[in-house]
């Protein structure tokens, strides 16, 4: 039943940003988001419609919350509205939370911590993954129109631009790119400190999670910012190592 309901979370957030990154004008993609809300409303009220009819058995099981599957929905539409570039650090903590940390109260909900713990987990680690995507991608957002590095970042660096292709061309990029990577840190170490205060079976997938993705950090910080960047992954053997340390934990 946990795996099927993380399955159901996982192609829930798949398919809304899937309509996110789309070629369709924003009308028709604002228009299919409207119609995701419908449906979980839908799905709330006890009459869900064929794509989430096998959803009801999940909500009602793991006690998952009608308001984080529009959390979800209302970050993917930020990046429709408008494409995003230089947020203040307030509305990219917000996007964070509904892309991200919402998933990561659902899914706290299915591995069966308890609802303090749950919640902050997913509030730093759901920060720390999304944060390490933005630094990750930057040259990849650029050409989708977006840029993900707030304002307070490129103003302590001196950029002033919010075009994304002058701003990951500005030799000052570096600068403005390090405290997001302290911020992914910091919340590196929060999610850390509730995994470990939690049984290791529990906590086994989102520690897998956490160390993927703090391994394409740390890559990151040792390439740098500068341009010309060079696109970092994480080893298949590197991958191994973490799968073998922590899945039979």
């Amino acid at each position: 039943m946990q795996r099927e309901a993380i399955f159901q979370i996982y192609s829930f957030c798949r398919q809304v940003d899937d309509i996110t990154d789309s070629d369709e004008p924003r009308e028709h993609r604002l228009a299919a988001l409207q119609q995701w809300r419908d449906h979980i409303d839908a799905l709330y009220q006890g009459v869900p419609p064929p794509r989430l009819k096998d959803y009801l058995a999940s909500v009602t099981t793991f006690g998952l919350k009608r308001e984080d599957f529009l959390a979800v929905v209302d970050g993917m539409e930020m990046d429709v509205l408008q494409d995003i570039r230089a947020p203040k650090m307030a509305t990219l903590d917000l996007y964070c939370d509904r892309v991200a940390s919402a998933v990561g109260r659902m899914s706290v909900r299915v591995f069966g911590l308890s609802e303090e713990d749950g919640i902050a987990l997913a509030h730093h680690l759901g920060r720390a993954l999304q944060l390490t995507n933005i630094l990750r991608d930057i040259d990849e957002d650029a050409g989708l129109g977006r840029l993900y590095i707030p304002r307070e970042s490129l103003d302590h660096a001196g950029i002033t631009s919010s075009d994304p292709h002058k701003v990951i061309a500005d030799k000052a990029l570096p600068k403005a790119c390090a405290p997001l990577a302290q911020r992914a840190m910091m919340h590196f170490a929060e999610s850390d400190e509730i995994m470990n205060c939690n049984p290791r079976r529990i906590v086994r997938a989102p520690t897998i999670m956490s160390k993927c993705y703090r391994a394409i950090l740390d890559l990151l910080l040792i390439r740098g910012f500068a341009a010309p960047r060079e696109p970092v992954r994480v080893t298949n053997l590197t991958k191994l190592a973490i799968l073998f340390r922590y899945a039979l934990m």
